[in-house]
């Protein structure tokens, strides 16, 4: 099968159920009727699917009709934002403060579509395609149920794919090595001891030892860390005082560290305890940190998947369908699947297009796409999938 020809056929398909996600858009955990949505229309094309009694997203299974003993994963994350709607799309959330800011809608619809096409060539295929249209990408953990309980144990490979701002609408990106940004958080909870305004001695300011903290971990970035390699520490929380004139007995500040290394988000969570306990006890007060390792960096370190993925896009859309783009210092769920399954990818669908307004970043509540992109992603996932279990099977691609 031709699976561009296929997915441009099937467009207005998938256009309207991306239209039905995005109205019926739903918060982390609570994707309920967009489960349902997506358990219907899989079912309807005739694809067996796993729901889970205890948890949002399912499973598609797609095994071939040919000798092939690989499992390949096709992945689309599910869940909306808590934004307000701004688009101007026809098709606007009906449910007020959340919206489809980060493409989910279109990752969904893209993968629906690439299950019928590869439902449609499944006695073709060399081996099986799982889909999982995962719950809760943007609480960092989303993926982790389906790995924790096994339910990816029999798969070699895994793929995802995100709709990007910085590609123009339709290209495709297959960058080697580092895309995006880990993603760890901490909370510093400074304690001194309160004491009225005119008598500063007779306490411990909180607030000083904080701002102090705040202001010496800038030096994490300038001072210990190779300038070669790529850190951001921010502190975009702070929490502290009571009144005016009396003198904080805590602070709190919350802050996020984003990088592409192991190596140095080791780093930097060493250097983080290192200068909050020090500076807070230079004004004389503790400090408790709350240090937490979310997600990991996504790194595309397949070589031979990162190939089949280029042309695969190559054999859909020709030579020019493929562009670079420079890794970005978002993150991204995936990433746990990725950190488990070694041979792993993670592509992004250029959205950028001044024509039709589609030129807002993700997680912006003017955010919107031409929907033209939609089956170009769709028939990557498909192709992507096929060639890899023809190639593990031992055949050419």
């Amino acid at each position: 099968m031709n699976y561009a020809k296929r997915a441009a056929e099937i467009q207005d398909d998938i256009v309207s159920c991306r239209h039905y996600l995005h109205q019926h858009a739903e918060l982390s955990f609570k994707e309920y009727e967009t489960t349902a949505f997506l358990v219907s229309q899989l079912r309807k094309t005739g694809i067996p699917v796993q729901t889970f009694e205890d948890y949002t997203g399912c499973i598609a299974t797609i095994r071939g009709g040919k000798p092939g003993d690989h499992t390949i994963l096709l992945r689309a994350d599910i869940d909306a934002l808590p934004i307000t709607e701004c688009s101007g799309v026809a098709f606007e959330s009906e449910h007020e403060g959340v919206m489809h800011a980060c493409g989910h809608d279109c990752h969904a619809s893209m993968l629906l579509g690439a299950a019928r096409l590869l439902w449609e060539t499944r006695e073709e295929l060399c081996g099986t395609v799982k889909l999982l249209f995962q719950a809760a990408e943007e609480e960092f953990i989303g993926s982790h149920y389906y790995v924790d309980r096994g339910y990816l144990s029999d798969v070699n490979a895994a793929v995802g794919m995100h709709v990007w701002a910085s590609a123009e609408s339709g290209r495709i990106v297959v960058r080697d090595g580092e895309l995006m940004a880990s993603c760890d958080n901490f909370v510093i909870t400074v304690h001194g001891v309160a004491a009225h305004g005119s008598m500063p001695h007779a306490g411990k300011d909180a607030i000083v030892a904080v701002s102090a903290i705040i202001s010496n971990l800038q030096s994490i970035v300038s001072r210990r860390l190779d300038p070669l390699e790529m850190l951001v520490v921010t502190v975009g929380k702070v929490h502290a005082g009571t009144q005016f004139n009396i003198i904080a007995d805590t602070a709190v500040i919350e802050g996020t560290v984003r990088t592409y290394s192991t190596a140095t988000r080791t780093l930097a969570e060493k250097a983080i305890r290192e200068i909050t306990e020090g500076t807070a006890a230079v004004y004389g007060c503790t400090a408790d940190i709350d240090y937490r390792w979310l997600e990991p960096p996504v790194r595309n370190d397949s070589p031979e998947l990162n190939e089949i993925a280029r042309r695969a896009a190559k054999k859909l859309y020709g030579e020019d369908v493929l562009q670079e783009v420079e890794p970005a210092t978002g993150s991204e769920d995936f990433s746990y699947i990725m950190e488990r399954i070694p041979d792993s990818l993670f592509i992004f669908l250029g959205c950028h297009d001044e024509a039709s307004g589609s030129v807002y970043p993700v997680h912006n509540e003017r955010f919107r796409i031409n929907e033209d992109i939609l089956p170009v992603g769709a028939a990557e996932y498909a192709q992507v999938a096929a060639d890899y279990l023809e190639k593990m099977a031992g055949g050419e691609e």
